[in-house]
């Protein structure tokens, strides 16, 4: 078995779930008393957030960097970063580090590829929405379509992510607020939504909407225990 580097922090309620779900694959995959070889840098989204608001993405290409290299260091065989939004970093990452890095939107598109989805909604963070280093993944190495929410719903699914998720507060009126918002986008083709950000699962499941559901943490986690695990 390789070993898996985590970036976490981003939330730490996220890296939360991505710990029990490789563990959880692993224990599936070979039984008995296995758990995953990994190893975590955790950052403090404090500053995370501050700079992301800045657009300060050179500093936090330069934190994601740092963070891969000492993954390497301690021992990784394999890096992936437990958030959506920070794979904005990923080039940098890269170019920083000898040995291969996960993305998550490879993740996500090998998922709805293996399904025979075509056109996806995504939701996440507005930076998720609105840059291109997500969408071009699934669009270009994929040929799956992506739409997002109009302006006024993209701010509010970043509102409730930064203020309430990342927090793990859990919202019935939110919970609300995202189901109406993915059945707008269903009426305009989408054949699934995929749930750009890793706190977003917290909130949604598969049983609160009539389309496919594509949990980016779980797909993520998941394809990186595949990876450890091939001999």
């Amino acid at each position: 078995m390789k070993t898996i580097g985590l970036i976490g922090g981003m939330s730490w309620e996220s890296s939360q779930v991505y710990y029990e779900i490789i563990n959880k694959k692993v224990k599936e995959a070979l039984g008995g008393y296995h758990s995953c070889k990994n190893v975590m840098v955790s950052v403090d989204f404090a500053e995370i957030e501050e700079l992301q608001h800045k657009n300060d993405w050179s500093a936090l290409d330069k934190l994601m960097t740092n963070s891969a290299q000492a993954l390497a260091a301690a021992g990784a065989d394999l890096v992936i970063l437990c958030t959506n939004t920070m794979h904005l970093c990923s080039e940098a990452i890269k170019a920083g580090i000898d040995i291969p890095f996960l993305h998550i939107a490879d993740a996500t598109g090998q998922e709805i590829t293996s399904r025979n989805i075509k056109k996806v909604a995504l939701l996440g963070t507005k930076f998720t929405m609105e840059k291109d280093f997500y969408k071009d993944i699934l669009q270009k190495e994929y040929g799956i379509e992506v739409i997002i929410p109009p302006p006024e719903e993209r701010e509010k699914v970043h509102h409730i992510i930064y203020n309430e998720l990342v927090h793990g507060k859990i919202n019935k009126a939110s919970k609300i607020i995202y189901q109406r918002i993915i059945k707008s986008l269903e009426k305009q083709g989408a054949q699934g939504v995929i749930l750009g950000c890793t706190e977003i699962p917290l909130l949604i499941s598969k049983e609160d909407v009539d389309i496919a559901v594509f949990d980016t943490t779980k797909i993520h986690a998941e394809k990186a225990v595949e990876w450890a695990l091939k001999v």
